[in-house]
């Protein structure tokens, strides 16, 4: 056997997984293009609109952390193909502003890449798909195993959690995430009175 076959093998196989490493980027990076799009028809209109004819879910939400620039939009519903294109609103948790903890989750090393440059005290702002906007701030942050998040969504504060699989630079799944908690320091009355 020639030499440079198994170079040629290793060579073919390292474009393979750089195309797929690319592929999701770009998906990832498309997907938040027509959620935005979707988001902002759904704010104007009053009505939850589909980013793409066979979507399955819908935009809720949009997440901001303006000191770092970063910006996504979250879908209804938190199921891996929802989280394929973008950060998931966790089912049975409350909207963002109600009573009690709204949980968004995502994966680390696309739409919640951001939560690595998050810290303490950062403010992050979400704006809901009725147009209500409200700013959070983060107030700590934990490691978990997934199924012992220790959240309490009965709790009477206003509170908010971004979640993300931990740690930042792992390359295959595992059982811990990263928690990011906030609490709710302005509504969109609050922040227009201020100017902001």
């Amino acid at each position: 056997m020639p030499r440079f076959v198994p170079s040629l093998a290793f060579a073919l196989i390292g474009v393979i997984l750089f195309g797929d490493g690319a592929y999701i980027h770009a998906k990832a990076w498309l997907a938040q293009v027509l959620l935005e799009r979707a988001f902002d028809r759904s704010v104007a209109t009053g009505q939850a609109v589909k980013p793409w004819s066979w979507a399955d879910t819908w935009p809720v939400a949009r997440i901001e952390v303006k000191r770092l620039h970063a910006s996504a939009t979250v879908l209804a519903g938190s199921s891996g193909q929802a989280l394929a294109f973008g950060p998931g609103h966790v089912e049975q948790t409350v909207d963002a502003g109600e009573r009690g903890v709204a949980v968004y989750s995502a994966h680390r090393d696309t739409h919640f890449r951001f939560l690595r440059d998050v810290t303490i005290g950062d403010e992050i702002d979400v704006t809901r798909s009725d147009g209500k906007m409200l700013r959070y701030r983060a107030d700590r942050s934990s490691v978990v195993r997934f199924d012992q998040s220790g959240i309490d969504p009965t709790t009477d504060r206003y509170e908010l959690v971004l979640s993300t699989c931990w740690p930042f630079d792992a390359l295959t799944a595992g059982p811990e995430r990263y928690l990011l908690h906030a609490t709710l320091i302005e509504t969109d009355s609050h922040a227009r009175e201020s100017g902001s």
